[in-house]
């Protein structure tokens, strides 16, 4: 799944258009790599997003297509 997808359907990002452009601005990494939108995301994946002053990291647990607002804090875990 993509990136900008991806933020948007765990709810990590509210809005797939604010994923694209914080991905275009290079604060979003997978892996430690700098994200393009398209780039994709698999199970395992670490993700650090910088919003700004502050730096979440996350750890990919499950992808899907959808998600409900139940469901949606079960595809990632926080990394401290």
């Amino acid at each position: 799944m993509r990136i900008d997808k991806y933020l948007k359907v765990s709810r990590i990002i509210k809005r797939r258009t604010v994923a694209q452009q914080a991905c275009q601005a290079g604060r979003i990494q997978i892996n430690g790599k700098v994200a393009k939108p398209s780039d994709k995301v698999e199970v395992d994946d670490v993700l650090t997003i910088q919003l700004g002053e502050k730096t979440y990291t996350y750890e990919v647990l499950m992808v899907t297509e959808h998600a409900t607002k139940e469901n949606a804090d079960m595809m990632f875990r926080a990394v401290l």
